[in-house]
């Protein structure tokens, strides 16, 4: 059953209509792609200077020079695609409502074939697309979903799909697309460069229809689909909580939200690594963000799609950004409470209510969205590793043990006093010059919560000499500085390392001189 509108929201949207489209035609029956000639330009003439001036489709507003979708095409494209795509799941999580505090519900998108919300855009941009442009086909250039939903959407309905990856696609996505009938082009170390190659080659050449995807007007469009069902299933939901790359999901979904519902907050997250969202906010406009490698591969998307902004901008309610870390613990949580997996750009937004980056959302009634769920198996693994290491349960530390018979098993039978299972243990002798009789053991182990990685430190402590240790994540660092600092102070040649967690760097912790007093 949909949604029908309130007197108010109804009253909200046609303010907001007046002020966003001066003159629009009223809204009529969803056009067809050929009939709407999707971003064209009429020439106007002001004495002897012509001006280019996007014509919208009904319904639709002019932002920026750009063609901005409003709820109508929402719902027109909800309508479209909905014997296409799966009508996912949208169920409660007693065990992650009790650890965030929050009625939380999760939005299953990645139950879609191919393992993500991206179908949804996808099948609505190809069945907007005229007879003639059906035949010549469609372009798009992906290193993921975005390729596998088109793939897979163009073979169902018949029309050719070309894929431009780059040597950064992995393997298996090359291959899932391939094996859908797409035809698959390797071209550029980027994306961008990808994206260039598909315009300069293809859609010159061959009239190809570049599909963008994230900032397609039928793509963002389509996404919002996705709000509509949340709202459907979660009718008393104060707020959703949707993960942002280029911005096409939040979007969409902000527009369904605000138009059904326009109490309901709309909160977006970004992985630290890449806040292009919350830097385009700020500035007004979209900007390119610094972008390094992170776990949510799939938002990090260094600047936001330019029509998803103007789409988005006064809609959004905030966006909160999540740490390595998080997302690691996210996905460890995920597996073991509801034993579900996701790729670490689907899970970010249960990240950033586990981190506690949303404390107004206690108590409220929210809807995550789980977008994707295509992670390498090797890449969970290690990912799940470094949830354990963030969630204070798997330790590491070396210390210095008698080089004699019994030494390293006295070693073991105290971390066995405590209860904890060693996962890794290593010695070695040439690097502990200092020690002519005695071995340096480097132990990797795994306790059951930091009370035990409390205990355990408080055992190895007391009966060996530390080298280095990481007990737990960073909150945990300055107990450990306190309960070392006379054996720091006596001895500037024994540092205890503090690993920051899922970062490279780690900091040598010393104690403090005369010279550095001050600082």
């Amino acid at each position: 059953m949909s949604l029908a509108p309130s007197a108010s929201t109804t009253a909200h949207s046609r303010a907001h209509s007046r002020r966003a489209m001066r003159g629009t035609p009223c809204i009529g029956r969803e056009p067809t792609c050929g009939s709407l000639a999707r971003g064209r330009r009429a020439m106007r003439v002001r004495g002897a200077i012509q001006v280019d001036t996007v014509m919208p489709r009904p319904g639709a507003r002019v932002a920026a020079g750009l063609e901005v979708p409003s709820y109508e095409h929402v719902r027109a494209a909800y309508e479209r695609v909905t014997e296409g795509v799966v009508r996912s799941r949208c169920t409660h999580s007693a065990a992650l409502s009790e650890q965030t505090g929050m009625n939380l519900h999760l939005k299953h998108e990645w139950e879609q074939f191919t393992g993500s919300f991206k179908e949804r855009g996808a099948r609505n941009a190809l069945l907007a697309l005229d007879a003639e442009q059906r035949a010549r086909g469609v372009i798009a250039a992906s290193a993921g979903n975005h390729a596998l939903a088109l793939a897979y959407h163009g073979k169902l309905l018949n029309i050719p799909v070309t894929v431009i990856m780059p040597s950064i696609a992995p393997l298996t996505k090359i291959t899932k697309c391939r094996k859908l009938g797409a035809r698959v082009i390797l071209e550029g170390d980027t994306i961008a460069d990808a994206a260039a190659h598909a315009h300069a080659t293809y859609v010159t050449k061959e009239g190809l229809k570049y599909i963008n995807g994230f900032d397609d007007f039928e793509i963002i469009s389509g996404a919002g689909s996705v709000g509509i069902e949340m709202l459907e299933d979660v009718r008393n939901a104060d707020a959703v909580v949707i993960p942002v790359g280029g911005g096409g999901l939040i979007a969409g979904v902000a527009l369904a939200i605000k138009q059904l519902k326009p109490n309901c907050l709309v909160i977006g997250v970004e992985p630290e690594r890449c806040a292009s969202m919350s830097m385009a906010l700020a500035a007004g406009e979209p900007v390119k963000a610094p972008t390094t490698a992170t776990l949510a591969d799939g938002l990090a998307v260094p600047t936001v799609g330019p029509r998803s902004f103007q789409t988005v901008k006064d809609l959004i309610d905030k966006v909160v950004l999540v740490s390595e870390s998080d997302i690691a613990v996210a996905m460890l949580r995920l597996l073991e409470n509801e034993k579900l997996i996701q790729e670490g750009a689907g899970i970010s937004g249960l990240a950033a209510c586990l981190a506690g980056k949303l404390p107004e959302l206690q108590g409220k009634t929210v809807v995550v969205a789980m977008c994707g769920g295509n992670i390498d198996t090797s890449t969970l693994g290690y990912v799940l590793e470094r949830g354990l290491v963030a969630d204070g349960r798997l330790v590491r530390f070396s210390c210095v043990v008698p080089d004699r018979p019994g030494g390293i098993a006295g070693l073991c039978n105290k971390i066995a006093k405590v209860g904890a299972s060693i996962k890794h243990i290593v010695h070695e002798r040439a690097w502990l010059q200092e020690e002519s009789h005695c071995v340096l053991v480097d132990v990797e182990c795994e306790v059951t919560d930091m009370n035990m990685s409390e205990s355990l430190f408080n055992e190895i402590n007391e009966n060996y000499t530390l080298k280095t240790a990481n007990f737990g994540p960073l909150s945990k660092r300055q107990q450990l500085k306190s309960k070392m600092g006379s054996e720091l102070t006596d001895d500037v040649t024994n540092p205890i390392t503090a690993c920051e967690v899922m970062d490279d760097d780690c900091e040598i912790v010393y104690p403090s001189t005369d010279e550095d007093a001050e600082d």
